[in-house]
């Protein structure tokens, strides 16, 4: 008998950190269902005096009180770039954050997520994605 998962349980993919267009980039080496969990964003929670005082740019806000820094090389979820036509979608969970796929990803594809608009115009302005600039 199958052991029977939660959604919310990232599933068993092989990821490979690669170069991108913009540093480096996570592809999956496994075909990825819609609407599955592909990975936990993981790291440090920090207060939110050290959210207020860090110039991180891998800090994911969970709620008022939580964030999580994942700057940390363990946190393979750290490498998907951004996109603004996404494969994937980051989600809160039980505290969690949780990327979960919008579409079937092929073997081989970037995974990607829509980082928002202010953090586009802080840290990535002119957007640089592969939908913006498609020459990339």
């Amino acid at each position: 008998m199958a052991i029977k998962t939660s959604k919310y349980t990232p599933g068993d993919y092989v990821f490979k950190v690669i170069r991108s267009f913009s540093g480096f980039g996570l592809k999956t080496e496994s075909t990825i269902p819609k609407g599955v969990c592909v990975i936990e964003y993981t790291g440090r929670v920090i207060s939110k005096e050290e959210e207020e005082r860090s110039r991180g740019r891998y800090l994911f806000e969970v709620s008022k009180t939580k964030t999580i820094d994942g700057s940390a090389r363990s946190n393979t979820a750290r490498y998907i770039n951004h996109s603004c036509k996404p494969n994937c979608e980051p989600i809160i969970h039980s505290g969690k954050v949780l990327i979960m796929s919008t579409r079937r990803i092929e073997a081989g594809e970037e995974l990607t997520y829509d980082y928002g608009e202010e953090y586009v115009a802080e840290h990535i302005n002119p957007c640089k994605c592969g939908h913006c600039t498609p020459s990339i």
